[in-house]
């Protein structure tokens, strides 16, 4: 665990933001996306020091002292709860929290073990759950919201994918279960894309991404009513939507061109 600056200042006046699993990829497109609304960063890393380090430095070179890194594993309890505490002294308050950060791959059934079935859990429902509830007198202090990043494959399964797609589902139930709980004082949304970004070789941040042939691009592009892969500005701008909006809670929008809609009808 480490913070890029150790002073614990005064309780700033800008909002503030804590977003798992944010140096690269979709986590650093919101960081920027919340960066230019004026809110302050927590940003949370696992192993991608140098990626997150870049992005602070891009950051604060536009307004000095507004990110902060903080490095920590998520599949642990004791870092993730020093993650909190920390996230906490960073600037004195905080108003949303992204959980963002997942582990995706592969679990065919008839050869997945515990290990793989533990750390889907742990990243993608385990984790979430315990930072949001350590969270919670933060959150409550300046009547703050929790955003989760969820999957249309929560809804529909992925082919090869059971263990991630219910570990997906547990967090969308954990969205509209806190939003349930928490209400009137913490807004509780997820966001689930599409597709967005092809799989690349330089990812981590928890995500393990298969390889996909060009014709796996194809088919997957034609389950997508507006023909085109997503931005990752395009979830980006739906987190600040929702964190904006305080008349929302226990939603979960579907960012993905229409593709959570099914394929057209030839009748």
């Amino acid at each position: 665990m480490s913070l890029a600056h150790t002073q614990n200042p005064a309780q700033t006046e800008h909002k503030v933001a804590l977003i798992t699993g944010a140096a690269r990829r979709l986590g650093a497109a919101t960081a920027r996306q919340l960066h230019q609304a004026g809110y302050q960063i927590v940003l949370h890393y696992r192993s991608s020091a140098a990626a997150a380090q870049t992005l602070a430095t891009e950051l604060n070179a536009q307004r000095a002292d507004s990110v902060r890194l903080l490095a920590a594993d998520l599949t642990s309890q004791a870092e993730l709860l020093q993650l909190a505490t920390d996230a906490v002294a960073a600037y004195g308050r905080l108003d949303l929290l992204v959980n963002n950060a997942s582990s995706f791959y592969p679990t065919p059934i008839g050869a997945v073990s515990e290990a793989q079935w533990l750390d889907l859990f742990a990243s993608n429902a385990k984790a979430p759950f315990f930072l949001s509830q350590a969270l919670l007198p933060a959150l409550r202090e300046h009547n703050g919201c929790i955003i989760n990043m969820v999957d249309i494959h929560a809804d529909k399964p992925l082919a090869e994918h059971p263990v991630y797609c219910m570990a997906k589902a547990a967090l969308v139930m954990m969205t509209r279960a806190l939003a349930r709980e928490l209400a009137p004082t913490i807004r509780v949304n997820a966001v689930a894309p599409g597709a967005i970004l092809w799989p690349d070789a330089g990812s981590s941040e928890q995500v393990v991404l298969p390889t996909l042939t060009e014709q796996d691009k194809t088919g997957i592009l034609a389950q997508i009513p507006l023909g085109a892969l997503g931005q990752p500005e395009d979830i980006a701008r739906t987190v600040l939507f929702l964190a904006s909006s305080p008349y929302i809670t226990g939603q979960i929008v579907a960012v993905d061109g229409g593709r959570s809609l099914g394929a057209a009808s030839k009748a």
